[in-house]
C-alpha cells in the first residue's frame, strides 16, 4: 500500500488531479455560470449532470491508482498442455518465474503484470487485467466530460457578449478553451483507440503482435484472427462484466477472477 501511496503524489498523478480541479472549477464556476447561471433551473441541471461526469471521472481514475493490476501468483505453475501457452515463451528472466499467458514483465514496476496493457504514468501504475475496467471507465468519462466542457465554453462564448476588461481575461479565456480542445481530442481519442482494443480482445502489447501475424498471413493468403477474440459482445463481458447494467460503474469488478487463465476462439 506503501507503493501506491508513493506513486499517488508523483508528479504525474498530481498533475493530473490538478487538471480535474481546474476543468470542473473553469466549467461550472466560470463558464457555466457565466452563460447560464447557476441560479437558474437549466443551469443547475447542467451543473449537476457536469459534476456527476467529473465524479465518476475522478472515481474511476482513483481506482486505477490504487487497484493492483495484477501479479502472478506464488503457487503458478504452467500446464504443459495449455493451448494458451503452446509455442510462447512461459518463463521470465528477470523475475526468475513462469508466468500465465498475455502476462508481461513491466521495466517500471519490475514485475510481471498479468494482461499488461501498458504503463501509465498518469496513473503511475500498471493498466493490466484487475484495473483495466476502471482505467476505461475513467478515460470513458473523461472524454464525456471534457467535450461536454468545450461545448459549455462555446457556448458562453457564443452566446455573450465579452467585453474583456484586461488582456489577462482574455487570454484565460483563450488559453482555456485551446486546453479544452486539446484535453478533448486527446482523451477521446484515447478512448475510440481502447474501444477497438476491447472489441478485439487485444491489449496494446497484443496488438502489436497481432498486426504482424495478420501482415504474414495475408502475405500466405490466410485469414488471422487473435485466439483470444471470442466475438464483439462477449469480449466486451469479459472486460466489463456480464451485467451491461454494471458497464459503466468503475468499481464493479466482481467478474474479476484471477487472470492466469482465459478461454480461447474456436475458430
Amino acid at each position: 500500500m506503501g507503493g501506491k501511496k508513493s506513486n499517488f503524489f508523483s508528479l504525474p498523478v498530481l498533475s493530473v488531479v490538478f487538471l480535474m480541479g481546474y476543468v470542473y472549477w473553469t466549467t461550472v464556476f466560470v463558464f457555466l455560470q457565466d452563460w447560464l447561471d447557476l441560479n437558474s433551473s437549466l443551469g443547475l441541471t447542467n451543473a449537476i449532470i457536469f459534476s456527476f461526469l467529473a465524479f465518476m471521472c475522478l472515481i474511476a481514475f482513483f481506482a486505477s491508482v490504487f487497484i493492483d493490476p495484477g501479479g502472478v501468483p506464488s503457487s503458478f505453475a504452467p500446464e504443459m498442455e495449455n493451448p494458451q501457452t503452446k509455442g510462447k515463451s512461459q518463463y521470465c528472466d528477470k523475475c526468475c518465474a513462469y508466468k500465465p499467458p498475455r502476462t508481461h514483465h513491466c521495466r517500471v514496476c519490475r514485475r510481471c503484470v498479468l494482461k499488461m496493457d501498458h504503463h501509465c504514468s498518469w496513473i503511475g501504475n500498471c493498466v493490466g487485467y484487475a484495473n483495466y475496467k476502471s482505467f476505461i471507465s475513467c478515460i470513458f468519462y473523461g472524454s464525456v466530460a471534457s467535450i461536454y466542457s468545450t461545448v459549455i465554453f462555446f457556448c458562453d462564448t457564443l452566446h455573450r457578449e465579452h467585453g474583456f476588461r484586461s488582456i489577462a481575461l482574455k487570454l484565460f479565456n483563450v488559453l482555456s478553451g485551446l486546453a479544452l480542445i486539446v484535453l478533448s481530442i486527446t482523451i477521446s481519442s484515447l478512448f475510440v483507440w481502447h474501444i477497438y482494443l476491447l472489441s478485439k480482445n487485444l491489449t496494446t502489447i497484443e496488438y502489436r503482435e497481432a498486426a504482424r501475424c495478420a501482415w504474414l498471413a495475408k502475405k500466405c493468403g490466410q485469414n488471422y484472427r487473435h485466439p483470444f477474440d471470442l466475438g464483439v459482445y462477449s469480449n466486451l463481458e469479459s472486460i466489463l462484466g456480464s451485467n451491461s447494467l454494471k458497464w459503466f460503474c468503475p468499481l464493479a469488478v466482481g467478474h474479476v477472477k484471477d487472470g492466469t487463465q482465459f478461454p480461447i476462439s474456436n475458430d
